[in-house]
């Protein structure tokens, strides 16, 4: 779904019609409606105004007091008849909601594009609710992707193998009781057997510590996931002895970007191009041998100068090159986690709109909804992630086998 300018918007909803033509279309759409309500007790009671007829069920006795209707044309009232015996409430209206379906919509698209209730409210309002809609509204209005975000965090995954599974946190501000805290949020995708890249979890936590990234990788277990080889993150602790212990036999890549930072910061800036370089150089080999012969030639040259680096290459050997042993056309989308940094990313960008979360249901109501959306395009995207024909060449050989040992030990 195209991101869409929030103001923009507005300013073309407030000058689409004249006041005019708007006073004009609210009192057709008011009379319909009326109309609409008239006919429908007409049919519930077996008779029109005034009529009299053998097979009446009921009689008329005068309407309640007129009900305001918010819609996309403005607010209509509308008033609603009472029988004498009974109850009788039009169908197409709701007790006790003040916003009609389509402006549910769009308040719930605004807000899981990242738009703040100011300017939702403004939106609202341009679309033709003179009232707006309070702070608590649109709360209440998006629980109803609640619903949705859970079905699709609790979803199977055992639908299909996912070979490739990458792994990453990041940070939003949320409330805990009266305290504002750093929350962390995990994320995991994958990618399927077929080549596709699904969504395949999130939570929310007090840190990226191993009893945490355990419970979030034993959940994903429960649900399903299987057939993975590869797992790709950056080398926090509680990740790492978490994937050693709950995805026992599958390869571990450490991520190249956050490595490349950590050796930078041994070496210092002055250096730091010409370090990179070299680094660079390990990963444009062309198959596994040669990627390990290069990281160790690499090391062997780093060492007169900066020993500290040398070491780190040769410490992190089986962790940086693990890419190595799978497809060589995968090399490029698999040696470090920015595929999921790019998720993110627009997951800072629409939680910054917000600031401080009040808990962490919102957080995941929000961020949840934001990575279905992502989900449901990589689902109907044109190209794979990688072609299936790729993904078959995929097995669990011996040097596989031997890398994922060499991680777990």
């Amino acid at each position: 779904m195209a991101d869409i300018d929030n103001d923009l918007l507005t300013d073309a909803a407030t000058n689409l019609l004249t006041e005019e033509h708007r006073s004009l279309f609210r009192d057709l759409l008011q009379n319909a409606l009326q109309t609409l309500i008239e006919e429908e007790l007409t049919a519930s009671i077996g008779a029109a105004l005034h009529e009299r007829t053998d097979d009446r069920t009921g009689q008329r006795n005068g309407h309640r007091p007129p009900r305001t209707l918010s819609t996309p044309a403005g607010d209509v009232e509308l008033a609603i008849p009472k029988v004498r015996a009974g109850n009788f409430y039009p169908s197409l209206l709701e007790p006790r909601r003040r916003v009609d379906q389509a402006l549910w919509a769009v308040i719930m698209t605004a807000y899981v594009k990242g738009t703040s209730t100011r300017k939702v409210d403004d939106l609202v309002k341009a679309l033709g609710v003179d009232s707006g809609v309070s702070k608590s509204t649109v709360s209440r209005i998006c629980k109803e992707i609640d619903g949705h975000v859970e079905a699709f965090r609790a979803r199977t995954l055992a639908h299909t193998d996912f070979p490739y599974v990458f792994c990453d946190a990041t940070y939003v501000k949320g409330r805990v009781g009266r305290h504002v805290v750093s929350r962390a949020i995990v994320v995991a995708f994958g990618v399927a057997a077929d080549g596709t890249r699904e969504v395949l979890g999130l939570d929310v936590g007090d840190s990226e510590d191993e009893a945490f990234w355990g419970a979030f990788l034993r959940s994903l277990k429960t649900r399903g996931l299987g057939g993975v080889q590869l797992v790709i993150s950056d080398a926090h602790e509680g990740l790492k002895a978490a994937i050693r212990r709950h995805l026992q036999g599958a390869a571990w890549q450490r991520c190249r970007v956050h490595f490349n930072r950590n050796v930078l910061a041994r070496v210092g800036k002055a250096h730091g191009e010409m370090v990179t370089a070299m680094i660079r150089t390990i990963y444009a080999q062309p198959d596994q041998a040669a990627v390990t012969a290069q990281l160790r030639a690499v090391a062997d040259m780093l060492t007169d100068r900066f020993p500290a680096a040398a070491q780190m290459l040769l410490d992190a050997e089986p962790d940086l090159t693990a890419f190595a042993a799978f497809p060589r056309t995968h090399w490029r989308r698999v040696w470090s986690t920015n595929p999921l940094e790019r998720v993110n990313k627009e997951i800072k960008r629409r939680s910054n709109v917000v600031g401080i979360f009040p808990d962490d249901n919102s957080i995941i109501r929000l961020i949840g909804a934001v990575l279905l959306e992502q989900h449901d395009e990589w689902q109907v995207a044109e190209r794979s992630y990688f072609s299936e024909e790729s993904m078959k060449t995929i097995a669990a050989d011996t040097t596989i086998e031997v890398t994922a040992t060499t991680t777990a030990a």
